[in-house]
């Protein structure tokens, strides 16, 4: 009995240093912190892996679709961290899949980038754009009537409203040039002639603008930044209203703790660690972002490739809580007028 009672023993030591090798934490993520060889997010798991031992397991997709899987999977969680953009982290906190977790570091994130409740904060600070194939158009459109010109049907296409957070910014930028709502879905109508129609994912919209199959797409800076690496047609810009001003919008990406997360604790430590000092440092080089940490102050030169591209851009401020608000309904409206 007692060498039975020894091997159960040693046994489930074994199983249990087993589990503790093997531990992972899911990380549900919008496209974009991933891309190119290395990544931000490539080298931040491979040193978080070392530093813990916990394994980064990784599943991207549309801003949207993220959060619809967390939300599909809340009676039986199986993510454990969750980074996508405005207005779906909202979504994801205002629908009860997030906890209240208060990072390391967190402090030196501006408190207009963190959730009053502690659900979620910025990870990664990123802007609205647009791209073009600079081989085939000599210079970008000026203005968004310009992308009315018949030369461009079949060749613009832009994620989908309500579904992509890129292509959600997108409804939320023409509303803001063209003054209201209603001047707004009457430009959505116009464009659908020239557009290609609708896109879950803004990442893949990239390569078909560098092979000319479209001549325009929306994106944000810093994922069509760091794709540039591969993608050498394409440029990136931003177009004015009708008061000739280019404007644009922080559209960070932010990160929360799920509800119910399996390896809660794994994914505080992984918040955590992309939040530290020394990934935050690396954000510009690598991931052609802007780091959210405000000890965090770089001066390379993709920094200052990024401040030279916004120059002469005005940058203004949505309101996030309104847009989500209002969201079901005008991405119901976006359909009826341009028939997706």
């Amino acid at each position: 009995m007692k060498r039975l009672a020894l091997f159960a023993a040693v046994t489930a030591a074994l199983l249990a240093g087993s589990a503790q090798a093997e531990e992972v934490v899911t990380l549900y993520s919008a496209d974009g912190l991933h891309d190119g060889t290395p990544s931000w997010y490539g080298n931040a798991f491979e040193a978080f892996t070392k530093a813990t031992g916990i394994k980064v397991q990784y599943i991207e997709d549309g801003s949207g679709g993220v959060v619809q899987r967390v939300a599909k999977e809340a009676t039986n969680p199986q993510c454990d961290v969750l980074v996508t953009l405005p207005p779906f982290i909202q979504k994801a906190a205002a629908d009860g899949l997030l906890q209240a977790y208060t990072p390391a570091g967190a402090d030196q994130v501006a408190a207009e980038q963190r959730d009053p409740q502690g659900r979620f904060l910025a990870l990664v600070y990123n802007y609205q754009d647009f791209i073009y194939n600079a081989s085939v158009l000599k210079e970008p459109p000026k203005t968004f009537e310009d992308l009315l010109d018949p030369k461009f049907k079949g060749k613009i296409q832009y994620s989908t409203p309500g579904v992509a957070g890129d292509g959600t910014a997108v409804m939320v930028q023409v509303f803001h040039v063209f003054g209201s709502k209603d001047a707004g879905f009457d430009y959505f109508g116009k464009l659908q002639v020239n557009n290609v129609g609708p896109s879950k994912s803004t990442g893949k919209l990239t390569a078909l603008v560098n092979k000319g199959e479209l001549y325009v797409a929306n994106g944000d800076l810093q994922m069509n930044v760091d794709q540039m690496k591969n993608n050498p047609n394409i440029r990136i810009f931003w177009m004015a209203g009708k008061d000739g001003k280019r404007s644009t919008f922080a559209l960070p990406y932010y990160v929360g703790l799920v509800k119910g997360a399996p390896h809660a604790e794994a994914g505080k430590k992984l918040i955590d660690f992309l939040l530290a000092r020394e990934q935050q440092a690396t954000v510009t080089t690598v991931a052609q972002g802007l780091p959210v940490r405000k000890d965090v102050q770089p001066n390379d030169a993709a920094f200052q490739n990024l401040k030279s591209l916004m120059q002469g851009v005005e940058i203004w401020a949505p309101d996030w809580n309104k847009v989500l608000e209002d969201l079901p309904a005008d991405a119901e409206r976006w359909k009826k007028v341009t028939g997706s």
